[in-house]
């Protein structure tokens, strides 16, 4: 009788307490996927298992007011027309980084050539908060567990800032390297995962020019005091792997369950990183092919990205790479650390997440304006999704079902 308790016991636990979906589903709230449309300054959100547009979000509906304001101050035009010609290629950046409220009403979006952060109330389709970042460009965010931190780089100020969304106002602050970049933090939400980026914009893109890109630091914070609690600099750690004149500047990244290792990349690789934080060492370098960059000089990067996007899958087995400048998308394993397959998805893939069930790996092609959806599990395109002008940033959500009618 004792050995049919246990499994008994087991199955009403299991029944009294629901699942963090079945609980979102009991909310009426449901999974999106939020595709951030750069150039277009809209977010699509779409459905995760159906691959269907559930809505597009208007993220400028203020674009009159902003521009004009922009307009009477000589230095923010100054950087508002430099970040269209020399960031954007032409094209204002509009909206870059997306994620939904933990209560399923709101969306945060960071607007980089507004130098802002606004959260789209999804009942009105309103502003319901704006929040001016430090400096003149806003650009990647991360969105603490509990919901009530949202962190935004702030790219000319060389800093993080820290909203708080209930009141939609920056609480502190976190200083950086020279244009801060990635942000992300930890599952337990006590600490935060960030890197600055250095110049990407200028012609000095030789390796012996590279200390004209200025300082690139990887840094882990606390969450809590946002104090910088170590700052690593990766080109000399990549040099004592046996890698040098490697750049510092880290891109994407992705941190393995238990968060002893992460993986990231860098300005002017085709591959991936491994990092042992509890060493303190790169433990692995994986190259990966050029693809359509094959023959390419690295002047003609995109803003120095060879590649950029990288996503792991909820057991962390796998990734997911957006090969910027090769064209496709690869799925790696990282037991061996090896290449699994290369899928060719088209012009500038440019950022990898994947679906909160394991299923599915989105790839943003920013170059022709649709998704590329990935099957973890045969490393195949399985679908493409129609989205908006130039897609960028993308992020898993869930939001009210209702307020999607």
């Amino acid at each position: 009788m004792r050995t049919l308790a246990l499994p008994l016991v087991a199955v009403v636990l299991a029944c009294l307490v629901p699942s963090a979906a079945a609980a979102a589903a009991s909310q009426g709230q449901r999974d999106v996927l939020v595709v951030s449309n750069n150039w277009a300054g809209t977010a699509d959100l779409i459905d995760p298992h159906t691959f269907k547009r559930l809505a597009r979000i208007d993220v400028i509906p203020d674009k009159a007011k902003r521009i004009a304001q922009i307009e009477r101050n000589p230095s923010a035009k100054a950087v508002f027309d430099f970040v269209r010609e020399n960031i954007g290629e032409g094209h204002n950046q509009y909206v870059d980084d997306g994620f939904t409220s933990t209560n399923g009403r709101y969306v945060y979006f960071s607007r980089p050539s507004f130098a802002d952060v606004v959260a789209i109330d999804l009942k009105t389709r309103r502003i319901a908060w704006r929040v001016k970042v430090d400096g003149y460009r806003s650009d990647h965010m991360a969105l603490s567990p509990d919901g009530r931190r949202l962190l935004v780089s702030a790219s000319t100020a060389n800093n993080v800032n820290v909203i708080d969304t209930r009141r939609g106002r920056i609480v502190a602050r976190f200083p950086s390297g020279d244009q801060p970049h990635e942000n992300n933090y930890s599952k337990d939400g006590k600490r935060i995962f960030h890197a600055s980026i250095g110049t990407v914009y200028g012609p000095t893109d030789d390796p012996s020019e590279d200390a004209t890109k200025g300082e690139r630091v990887f840094e882990i914070v606390d969450a809590r005091t946002y104090e910088v609690k170590r700052s690593i600099v990766m080109g000399p750690k990549l040099a004592e792997f046996g890698r040098p004149d490697m750049s510092s500047a880290v891109r994407p990244m992705a941190i393995a369950p238990g968060e002893r290792f992460v993986y990231f990349q860098l300005s002017f690789f085709f591959g991936i990183v491994q990092y042992d934080l509890r060493a303190d060492k790169v433990v692995a370098v994986l190259d990966l092919p050029l693809g359509a960059a094959a023959g390419l000089d690295r002047t003609e990067y995109l803003l120095d990205s060879a590649h950029h996007g990288l996503a792991m899958n909820p057991k962390g087995t796998k990734l997911c790479v957006a090969g910027t400048m090769s064209k496709y998308a690869a799925i790696v394993t990282r037991q061996p650390f090896e290449l699994q397959r290369t899928v060719n998805v088209g012009d500038v893939p440019y950022w990898s997440q994947s679906s909160k069930d394991g299923k599915y790996c989105f790839v943003s092609v920013a170059g022709e304006d649709r998704v590329s959806v990935i099957s973890w599990k045969s490393a195949r395109e399985v679908a493409r999704i129609r989205v908006g002008d130039h897609p960028q940033r993308m992020r898993a959500g869930t939001v009210r079902a209702a307020l999607l009618r």
